[in-house]
C-alpha cells in the first residue's frame, strides 16, 4: 500500500483499496488529503482492478472539509474550495463512473463531504453505529462531492433536500430504512463483511458488472427505445464472450463458474 497525506492505496489480487487514514482529523479533507485521494483514485483504477474498496479508519469515516483550514484561509476561502474541488471532483466522477463494482465500508460517522464519499459506491455497508450528518446548511454551505447528486440517488430528492437542509444527525437504522446504505454490521464485523463482499465481486463476471452499471445507471434518463437497444447490444456482446460462454457451460455442468472477465 502507498501512503500520502493520510490516504492509502494500491491494488491486490485484483482489489483495489483506498483507505482514509487520518483518524487524528477524523479522515476530513484538506487540500493536502484531497489532492491525494484524487491520485489515489488515478492509479487504482489505472491498474484496471476488478473490483474496488473504500473505507476509513477509526471512528469516524470522513467528517468531511477540514474545518479548521476554512478558517484559516479566511477570505481566500473561495480559492481554497476551488483548489481542492478542481482536483477531487473530477476523480470521484471517474471512481464513481468506473466499470469496476465499487465497495464502500463506512466505518463510523460520515458528515459533509464524506457523505459523497461514503454514497458512491454501488454497494455501501455501514456500522450500526454509524450517524450521518450533512452539516453544509448548518455553517452556511452548500453540498460538493456528489453529496447531493448520491444522496438523492439513494433516497429520493425531496428527503436528500430535507435532510440536506435540517442537518439533523441520522443514524444508522434510519439510513437503512431510507436506503441510503445498504446493509449493518456490528462495528467490529464490518471490516469482514466488505471484504468477503469485494472478494466475491472480484471473482464473478466483471465485465457483465460493468453493463449492468452501465444500464442502471442512466435508466431514468434513456429513452426506453435507446435502453432497449443497449440491452441487446451489451447482451449480444456478453453472448459471445468468454465468460458468457464459461457460464452458460458451468450452469449445465452444474458447478461454480470460472470468470476471467473477459
Amino acid at each position: 500500500m502507498q501512503f500520502e497525506e493520510g490516504i492509502a492505496w494500491g491494488v491486490q489480487d485484483g482489489i483495489g483499496r483506498i483507505v482514509l487514514k487520518r483518524p487524528e482529523r477524523a479522515n476530513s479533507v484538506s487540500l493536502a488529503s484531497s489532492h491525494a485521494l484524487a491520485r489515489a483514485i488515478d492509479e487504482v483504477l489505472e491498474a484496471a482492478p476488478r473490483a474496488i474498496l473504500l473505507t476509513g479508519e477509526g471512528r469516524v469515516f470522513c467528517a468531511g472539509g477540514d474545518i479548521d483550514s476554512f478558517v484559516a484561509a479566511g477570505d481566500k476561502l473561495p480559492e481554497l474550495v476551488d483548489a481542492i474541488l478542481d482536483r477531487l471532483h473530477p476523480a470521484l466522477l471517474r471512481l464513481a463512473q468506473n466499470p469496476a463494482p465499487l465497495v464502500v465500508a463506512v466505518n463510523g460517522t460520515v458528515g459533509g463531504a464524506g457523505v459523497g464519499l461514503a454514497l458512491c459506491g454501488d454497494f455501501v455497508l455501514a456500522t450500526e453505529s454509524m450517524k450521518l450528518r450533512t452539516g453544509y446548511a448548518a455553517i452556511g454551505l452548500s453540498p460538493d462531492a456528489g453529496s447531493s447528486y448520491f444522496l438523492s440517488r439513494r433516497i429520493g430528492p425531496v428527503r436528500a433536500q430535507q435532510w440536506l437542509m435540517l442537518s439533523d444527525a441520522i443514524d444508522g437504522a434510519r439510513c437503512l430504512a431510507a436506503g441510503a446504505v445498504d446493509a449493518l454490521y456490528p462495528d467490529a464485523e464490518l471490516a469482514a463483511a466488505a471484504e468477503a463482499l469485494v472478494t466475491r465481486l472480484a471473482n464473478g463476471a466483471t465485465a457483465s458488472f460493468a453493463g449492468i452499471k452501465a444500464l442502471c445507471g442512466g435508466a431514468t434518463a434513456r429513452p426506453i427505445e435507446e435502453h432497449f437497444e443497449m440491452e441487446h447490444r451489451l447482451l449480444r456482446q456478453r453472448a459471445g464472450s468468454a465468460d458468457g460462454r464459461e457460464g452458460v457451460k458451468a450452469f449445465t455442468e452444474k458447478r461454480a463458474p470460472r470468470f476471467s472477465g473477459r
